[in-house]
Formats: C-alpha cells, sequence, structure tokens
C-alpha cells in the first residue's frame, strides 16, 4: 500500500520521512527534543524580563540594592536551571527510548510512554520554574514588598508559558514515534486531552494570561505605588504587545497540530476521488485528529475491499449481472426476455486432456476462453457460465442490446476466425440461437445465480453439436437469422433444415458465406 505524502510524511521537513534510517530518526528526534527544552525556556526568560522591565515597570527592577539578585543569582539559577532541564529531561526520556536504540517493536507500555512524553518535559520545565516563583518572589519581596506582586505575576506567567511551548514543541518533535506506536498497538495507547483541551489551554496562556497581567497593573497602579499616566499606557501596551506575540506562536503551533492531520486527510481524498484505492495516510496524532485519520485508512480500505470483491463478482457472474445485482433488490425469479444465444463447445477435448499434461491442457483453455470471453464482449454480450470446456453467452439479458441477434451472430463470426488463428490446438462447434427465454436468479435465497432458461439455450447447444461437423463455420437457427438486422443477415446463408438431436421440429440452419 502506498503511504500518502504531502511534501512530508508527517507535516514538516523537521520531522524528516518514513524511508530515512532509525539512526538519523534517532538523532533528529533527540535534537528537536533538546530544543523543545531550550526554546521555550529562552521564551519564559525573555518573557519574564519584557514583563518586569516594559510591561511593569514600577517599581523598578534596577535599584542598586538589588544588583547581587539581578546580576548573581539570577544568571546562576536560569544557566542551572537550563542545564539540569535540558541533561536530566532529555536523558529521562531517551532512556525510556531504548526500544527506538535497538529497533524493537514498542509495546503497549511503551507507546503509552511516548504519548506521555510532553506531559513529562512540561512538568519539568513548570516544577523548575515553580522554584523560580518561590525563589525570586521572595528575595526580591524582603528587599521590596512592592515588588512581589509585580515578580510573581511576571515569573509565574513565563512558567505556563514554558511549559505549554514545551508540550506543543516536543509533541510535534514526536509525531514519528507516535506514528510507530500508534501503527503497532492502535488507539489503546491514544492520550485523553482533545482538541477543546489544546484550544482552551492555548486561550488561556496567550489571551487569558497577558489580560490578567493588565488588570494586575491596574489594580498595582492603586493598591501599590502611583504610577503615572504614561508609565500605566506604557504598562497596558506592553502587556498587549507581550500577549501579542505570545498568542500568535501558540496559535500558530495549535494550529500547525490541527491543519496537518487534516490536510494529510484531504489529499487522501482528493486521490481517492481520482480512483486510487490504496491510499495510506500516516497516523500519528493521538486526540480525535488521529482518530480522523485512523477512520480515513480504515475507511479507504473498506472501499479497496469493496471493489475487489465488486471486481471479483463481476469475474465469476459477468459485470453487467454484478452492477444489475449491486443496484436491485436480490430477488428469486425472473421475466421473459428476448434474447439471443452463442453456445461454444469445445471438440475432442478427452482426447486433448489425454496427449498433454494438466497444466498445458489449462494453458490451452485459458487461452480459447479469453478469445471467446473477448469477442462476446466486444459485441455487448455476456458470457453467463462456463460448463467445463463449454461456455454458455447472453445477449439482451440482463442489458437490453439494440440488436441481439445480429450482435451473437457477429461475435460467433470471430469467434470462429480467431480461434483458427490464436487457438490452432483447439476446435469448437458454435451454435446460435434466438426466442423467448425466462432471465433471473435461479436457486435458493441463500444461494442463486444469473442464467437463461427456455428453448433458445437448448437449441444454441445442439446447433454447437451440429457445428463440430465443420467447426469453421458456426450454425444459427432460422430465427436468429430473421431477427438479425441486414447489415449482420447479410454475412449468413442457408444450409439446410435439420431436426436437431432431441427434438421433434425441423430446424432451418445457416451458416456465415463463405469467401
Amino acid at each position: 500500500m502506498r503511504i500518502l505524502r504531502r511534501d512530508y510524511d508527517f507535516g514538516s521537513i523537521l520531522l524528516g520521512s518514513l524511508g530515512e534510517s532509525e539512526r538519523v530518526r534517532r538523532i533528529r528526534l533527540q535534537i528537536l527534543i533538546s530544543l523543545g527544552v531550550l526554546i521555550p525556556n529562552a521564551i519564559g526568560a525573555g518573557l519574564a524580563i519584557l514583563i518586569t522591565t516594559v510591561g511593569i515597570r514600577k517599581p523598578s527592577m534596577f535599584q542598586e540594592h538589588l544588583w547581587w539578585i539581578n546580576f548573581l543569582v539570577l544568571p546562576l539559577y536560569v544557566g542551572a536551571a537550563f542545564v539540569v532541564g535540558l541533561i536530566y529531561g532529555t536523558a529521562k526520556v531517551m532512556r525510556q527510548l531504548k526500544w527506538v536504540r535497538l529497533q524493537q517493536v514498542p509495546t503497549v507500555a511503551d507507546g503509552r510512554y511516548v504519548m506521555r512524553i510532553p506531559m513529562v518535559l512540561a512538568r519539568l520545565q513548570l516544577f523548575f520554574w515553580l522554584i523560580a516563583v518561590a525563589l525570586f518572589t521572595t528575595l526580591y519581596g524582603v528587599q521590596d514588598w512592592n515588588m512581589t506582586a509585580k515578580v510573581g505575576f511576571a515569573t509565574g506567567i513565563s512558567a505556563i508559558v514554558v511549559s505549554v511551548f514545551s508540550y506543543l514543541l516536543v509533541e510535534f518533535a514526536l509525531r514519528p514515534l507516535a506514528a510507530q506506536v500508534l501503527e503497532v498497538n492502535g488507539p489503546s495507547v491514544s492520550r485523553r486531552s482533545g482538541l477543546r483541551v489544546r484550544t482552551a489551554v492555548t486561550w488561556a496562556v496567550g489571551t487569558g494570561l497577558p489580560l490578567i497581567g493588565v488588570i494586575l497593573t491596574a489594580a498595582l497602579s492603586y493598591a501599590g505605588p502611583r504610577m503615572s499616566r504614561s508609565d500605566l499606557a506604557i504598562a497596558v501596551l506592553g502587556l498587549a504587545g507581550i500577549a501579542l506575540g505570545t498568542s500568535l506562536i501558540l496559535t500558530m503551533l495549535n494550529a500547525g497540530s490541527i491543519v496537518d492531520p487534516i490536510r494529510s486527510v484531504k489529499s487522501g481524498m482528493k486521490r481517492v476521488s481520482q480512483g486510487d484505492n490504496k491510499v495510506h495516510v500516516v497516523v500519528y496524532d493521538g486526540s480525535e485528529l488521529g482518530e480522523l485519520q485512523q477512520g480515513f485508512n480504515s475507511m479507504v480500505e473498506g472501499l479497496a475491499e469493496r471493489e475487489r470483491m465488486r471486481d471479483l463478482f463481476g469475474r465469476h457472474v459477468g459485470r453487467e449481472v454484478a452492477e444489475a445485482a449491486l443496484e436491485q433488490k436480490m430477488e428469486l425469479g425472473g421475466s421473459e426476455r428476448l434474447v439471443a444465444v452463442i453456445f461454444v463447445d469445445v471438440i475432442g477435448s478427452t482426447t486433448l486432456a489425454q496427449q498433454r499434461s494438466p497444466v498445458e491442457v489449462v494453458a490451452i483453455l485459458n487461452r480459447f476462453f479469453a478469445v471467446v470471453v473477448s469477442a462476446i464482449s466486444r459485441n455487448g454480450g455476456l458470457v453467463n457460465k462456463f460448463e467445463g470446456d463449454a461456455v454458455l453467452a447472453i445477449f439482451g439479458a440482463p442489458i437490453t442490446v439494440p440488436d441481439a441477434a445480429g450482435s451473437a451472430l457477429a461475435a460467433s463470426r470471430e469467434i470462429a476466425d480467431e480461434l483458427r488463428v490464436k487457438v490452432p490446438e483447439l476446435q469448437a462447434g458454435v451454435g446460435v440461437a434466438y426466442g423467448p427465454a425466462v432471465a433471473g436468479n435461479v436457486g435458493a435465497i441463500e444461494r442463486f445465480e444469473y442464467t437463461v432458461i427456455g428453448d433458445p439455450v437448448n437449441e444454441g447447444a445442439r446447433l454447437s453439436e451440429a457445428a463440430k461437423v465443420d467447426p469453421s463455420r458456426p450454425m444459427a437457427s432460422g430465427r436468429a437469422i430473421t431477427a438479425a438486422a441486414p447489415e449482420e443477415s447479410r454475412f449468413w446463408e442457408r444450409i439446410d433444415t435439420i431436426t436437431l438431436r432431441g427434438r421433434t421440429d425441423a430446424t432451418e440452419v445457416y451458416g456465415p458465406r463463405r469467401a
């Protein structure tokens, strides 16, 4: 089954493709996870600095007695937290992913851990930042109690932003592994958080918290030291700018995690509409979007299976009968139709089986059937059944043919001519009859087949027996010649009037005019 690729299997060039080696994928994974820890922390640190220096300027962070916190404790803690968080976090994750390094099939427990990794690393970042909240709120508050709310808010909002950013980036980096475990273990390893939770968290962090900052700034201007109008305006504008930036980034990340799976399904649907039933999208999302991807794959598999069954059904009973059976109610019985019948019977099949191996006999019969089926199909007929080395074909049921008799006569001439050239090892008698018959489903409701019952079928079989005297000339009944259009009947001439085996009335027999 071909894997659908829209640019890349996992929605981004950064994630590679299914065809890359495990070593390259492991290196790529480690780098992306490391970036998923470093980048959010850098953003969080920058956000805290912007809030405390630009967003809420009063009281100032640059008071002389605060130098040891600003230039000693703060850099040391940030550096230590970066290093410890990066090394500990990535080492812990990669240690649990040893099955990737050993190229083993992931178990259900492995799959569930993969789906929890974004939350594990997000909690780790939140833990270090909460320590920073407690530490620096205390240190700055001891020096100046007016700074308690400011520092607490700045470090608190940064902690939440860092954890959410880390979650989204690590989740993005883990798409290849998520696809692997979901393929092996199915939805049993999927996480519970869905699109609503993800969207709500994105709004809360990108928009809700900055708005709380604006409210807190206004409250501090009254409860704490008085702020001038310019300071208040700068604070509001600064927090609004921060809100715009963080909400934009978070919205883009969240939108990417939603759009990429939908885009893969959309591309797959386009391919299916073009007739490709072998499309398979990579399932790498554990939320409702992953269920959408999996549902699409199941749908395509069902369509492919239905098409295969339709094709197999059509090959067994004829495509016209198959289409009629699929469109109409399945019931026993039939209706009277005027039909033309061709009966083709091999001469000397017993001798052929004695002189050749079974494999050779089957190969010859397949070439014989190919000639017969091709000629009948070209002229609008239906191969109703194969009876050993004989073929029964119908013209006029279940699909109406404008000139059923003429089409059957033309097909019989083509069969006789092509068999001499393409299957010289075999000879066959070809008989053509025409008249009223009952066409419909015969059998039991549990198992039935489409067939034609009536005098034309018996007459066609007897004519094929008579035609074995001269296999180069098909034999047709007078009724078939009379019913055929002049464009076809002019190719036929009367041979004789004979009484066919098992019949009491004489039959006028016609054959193709000799060149």
